[in-house]
């Protein structure tokens, strides 16, 4: 298979990093692009990334020397690639301008950022759950007039532990009503610096900003179905979210309670339903899709950030500690790890769908 030609856009970046880390040895992409703010634009990736590149282990060799381009000049990066991973870091409407200008161009753009997470055609995807949304994009491209252009994100970083958990359930019949969703959320979802260390230190934030809405709103989205060219919320489910800040390096937890209407699993049941559950993207083969989706953990102390958040090469999700609520009807803990599978590999997971099914290549 000859490898797609692929770019990554704020590449200088936490989450551009990752998408390097993650593409160095892709078998079905090759990162031939770079670019990023005009301050690193000119420099080799090396020189724009020194004193501040965050992964373990070194840049991978292929990257150090390719030349970083400004971002905002779509044009440079014209014939060089087909598909790029969007991270910049920039005002949100400077953001919803330059990918809507990157698809104009003929680019399928994978978004990492939240601004078009509301754009009414734009799907918002977890791929085991609704890669079903990418047939919104030939009504996407219709409305643009794009023919080979596209945009496709995915969702808030905070919400993968709970949302495949809570559809696997769906997809065996069970009908989810509420929820009440407590996050405990890693430092690495504030991106670099992140918070000063004597906020954090002997410490948690309660409140970390737009997170609770986006976690409450996101998934009617990711659950919604496409009509009349735009993706229509699910207002069936219901969920309160409170988001916290903790001293963690890497790994959202998510401890929530949940009520089902009508007819209601055993635990026994639940359980069997997440070790068993499989996907579209397990199916295709897709390289970042983790067998299993799901581990459960019967330890009563798991999941952990630490022991638990690199499962399925950081894409699965760990989930745990499954017993009756005292108010709802279970309650439960997720776990994944926020810039694999919450942001750079949940990206990664998307692009492979696009290109399994045609859209991007």
């Amino acid at each position: 298979m000859d490898k797609l030609k692929v770019g990554v856009l704020g590449a200088t970046g936490m989450v551009g990093q990752n998408f390097l880390r993650l593409l160095a040895n892709h078998p079905w992409f090759e990162v031939v692009y770079l670019a990023a703010s005009p301050g690193s634009a000119g420099k080799k990736y090396a020189d724009a990334v020194a004193g501040r590149w965050h992964m373990h282990g070194d840049i991978p060799p292929q990257f150090r020397n390719i030349t970083v381009e400004d971002a905002s000049q779509v044009e440079k990066a014209t014939g060089k690639c087909s598909l790029v991973f969007s991270a910049v870091e920039m005002d949100k409407t400077a953001i919803l301008a330059l990918e809507l200008e990157y698809a104009s161009q003929g680019f399928a753009v994978v978004s990492n950022n939240s601004a078009h997470r509301n754009t009414e055609d734009v799907p918002v995807m977890i791929p085991e759950i609704n890669h079903d949304h990418l047939n919104i994009i030939p009504e996407q491209r219709k409305r643009h007039g794009w023919t080979t252009g596209l945009l496709a994100v995915k969702p808030n970083c905070s919400i993968q532990s709970y949302m495949i958990p809570l559809f696997a359930l769906m997809k065996a019949g069970y009908t989810i009503d509420k929820m009440i969703v407590t996050t405990l959320q890693a430092l690495s979802g504030a991106s670099s610096p992140g918070p000063a260390a004597i906020d954090l230190v002997d410490n948690t934030l309660p409140y970390i900003s737009g997170e609770e809405e986006k976690s409450e709103v996101e998934p009617r989205k990711i659950f919604g179905k496409i009509q009349g060219g735009k993706i229509v919320l699910d207002d069936s489910i219901k969920i309160s979210a409170h988001c916290n800040r903790v001293p963690v390096t890497d790994g959202h937890t998510a401890c929530c309670s949940v009520q089902f209407a009508g007819k209601k699993p055993s635990a026994e049941e639940i359980i069997d339903i997440w070790r068993n559950f499989t996907a579209l993207p397990q199916e295709l083969k897709l390289p970042s899709a983790p067998v299993p989706v799901m581990d459960y953990r019967d330890e009563i102390d798991r999941p952990q950030p630490w022991k638990d958040r690199d499962a399925g090469n950081g894409m699965a999700i760990t989930v745990g500690r499954l017993r009756k609520c005292n108010v709802f009807d279970y309650r439960f803990i997720g776990l994944h790890h926020n810039t694999v599978r919450g942001a750079a590999g949940g990206a990664i997971l998307t692009a492979e769908l696009l290109k399994a099914k045609g859209f991007a290549g």
